[in-house]
């Protein structure tokens, strides 16, 4: 039994002054050959954006992939998005790749 994937990251960064409306979503598959893909889709919000996968070894050095992007974002100006009345756990607006 494999251990458990972190929920997927939602990260928005909206400025009306720059006319700027993005969105950056980061989550974790499984690969058919045992590794841990780290799914990355951004784009303008209300757009489907653009996708990339970037495969490891295994499920902690993705994890730690997931962490430094999600803090890389966060310190652009990029806030965790929670859809209202839930704290964001298990769930998941981007489509799955």
């Amino acid at each position: 039994m494999q251990p458990a994937l972190p929920d997927p990251v939602h990260l928005t960064r909206v400025d009306a002054s720059q006319n700027m409306a993005r969105f950056y979503g980061i989550s974790l598959q499984p690969t058919l050959f045992g590794e841990v893909a780290v799914l990355r889709q951004w784009g303008r919000i209300g757009t489907t954006g653009q996708c990339l996968a970037e495969t490891f070894a295994d499920l902690p050095t993705a994890a730690m992939a997931q962490d430094r992007l999600q803090r890389i974002k966060r310190r652009r100006g990029y806030a965790v998005v929670s859809p209202a009345g839930t704290s964001g756990a298990g769930t998941n607006r981007f489509r799955t790749i």
